[in-house]
């Protein structure tokens, strides 16, 4: 199961408690996405002397990413030791190894040891063993942890540690991404959010929708041309902010009925469905399998995706941005993985972790991760290697907003599904199930 899949089955998972009907049920047929971490790990049981894969030799060797000046610990050419727990196997492990081996030429001084935790059970072993007084130096997590172990007081706050200047090398998102209330936790290392593939053999690049409108448009000209839209709040959040709505206010309440902008983007969702060639469904599957048999030209989904359309299409199959509202860009959520700190480690192996951490996230290290492993570096001026699909993800990136992981998003998944599904299904207007969902998810939360 890929790291994206456990994010929403937590979501999930608190919607089907809820849920007393039926209508946001998720089929099991989420997207299968790269390899996920197994119990399995001796591959990616990394010694700091272990060999690099050859595939990964390939990429290390091709990739030429200047190294910019960061500050280093003043004792890091005395040496010593630090210990690294992840969940990374498959293509996200030999990245790892190779940018490991990488930091073992540069600063040999310092030995870097790992220990593979199965995903399911990373958050618990690590929370459990720093509480203790244990654990690692730092440890690879996704942001979807954030806020508990943040909660629990087992990360280590880098806010006065990490220079404004070091931010701005990161995707704007998704360094925020990695704080909590105010404070940054984490430094990112690759990224995920939604955009748009397209199908060549059906749709012209210079055709692809500059606004929401033109996908209606296109459809109306030649079904072919159309597009399948998961109505998933995750795969939806886009439009809200393209047509001028807003999820939270500073406060954490909830604003989606303050403006018109959700409910004119529903509108528009509701036209869509009702338009030859457009099919809007809670089927995940269902819309994949249509893509794939070109039913339709396009499909809004993850760079999870990649490598199963890519097979099925080749070189005729691209992505691009999402189109624009009338308020502005689409803004879909972006989700970071990142690095993350030991509290209870010594004043010294927290520096030293920290200078792993920085190589980790470095441009040179996101280059290796997008060549070998096909993910979304966060780290701008990673060199992609070229690819297309994963360049037109970035683009993305540049409009996305980081997904929120406040505890008042717990009442939302449920409530935001209900809402769209009663708007396509005919229940309520736009207007009517915006209000119904903002007052519903506030009297949840408290608000």
């Amino acid at each position: 199961m890929s790291r994206f899949r456990w994010r929403l089955f937590w979501a999930l998972a608190i919607l089907n408690v809820m849920a007393v009907m039926a209508l946001l049920a998720i089929t099991s047929s989420w997207p299968a996405a790269r390899s996920q971490p197994s119990s399995a790990a001796s591959s990616t049981d990394l010694d700091p002397e272990v060999e690099i894969a050859p595939t990964a030799v390939a990429a290390a060797d091709a990739t030429e990413v200047s190294r910019s000046a960061e500050p280093q610990p003043s004792f890091a050419a005395d040496g010593g030791t630090v210990l690294l727990w992840h969940s990374w196997a498959g293509g996200d492990g030999d990245a790892l190894t190779a940018v490991l081996a990488r930091f073992q030429q540069e600063r040999p001084q310092i030995r870097v040891e790992t220990q593979f935790v199965a995903y399911g059970d990373l958050a618990r072993t690590y929370t459990d063993a720093v509480k203790a007084g244990g654990g690692p130096d730092l440890i690879l997590a996704p942001n979807w942890w954030l806020r508990d172990l943040a909660e629990e007081g087992v990360l280590l706050p880098l806010e006065n540690r990490i220079t404004t200047q070091e931010r701005t090398q990161f995707i704007a998102a998704a360094i925020d991404n990695l704080s909590w209330k105010g404070v940054l936790y984490g430094l990112p290392t690759n990224f995920e959010l939604v955009a748009l593939y397209y199908n060549r053999r059906l749709l012209d690049e210079k055709a692809l929708p500059r606004v929401a409108e033109e996908l209606i448009e296109l459809a109306l000209a030649s079904p072919t041309q159309g597009i399948g839209v998961y109505t998933n709040f995750y795969h939806l959040f886009w439009g809200i902010p393209a047509y001028g709505g807003r999820l939270f206010d500073a406060d954490g309440r909830v604003v989606l009925e303050q403006t018109t902008g959700t409910a004119d983007f529903l509108d528009w969702l509701l036209r869509a469905q009702e338009t030859p060639g457009i099919f809007v469904a809670l089927d995940y599957g269902m819309l994949m399998d249509r893509f794939k048999k070109e039913e339709y030209a396009l499909f809004i989904d993850g760079p999870w995706s990649i490598g199963e359309l890519r097979e099925r299409f080749g070189a005729d199959l691209g992505v691009a941005p999402l189109p624009a509202g009338p308020a502005g860009p689409a803004r879909p959520w972006l989700s970071a993985d990142g690095v993350f700190l030991n509290p209870a480690a010594a004043a010294q192996r927290q520096e030293l972790a920290l200078t792993l951490a920085r190589h980790l996230t470095s441009a040179e290290s996101a280059s290796l991760l997008a060549g070998v492993a096909g993910r979304l570096p966060a780290r701008k001026g990673a060199d992609l290697g070229g690819d297309a699909l994963l360049a037109g993800f970035m683009r993305q990136g540049a409009t996305a907003l980081p997904q929120p992981h406040q505890a008042e998003m717990d009442e939302v998944w449920f409530y935001a599904g209900e809402m769209i599904a009663q708007v396509l299904n005919g229940a309520a207007t736009p207007e009517e199930a915006v209000l119904e969902a903002a007052t519903l998810i506030n009297e949840a939360n408290g608000k």
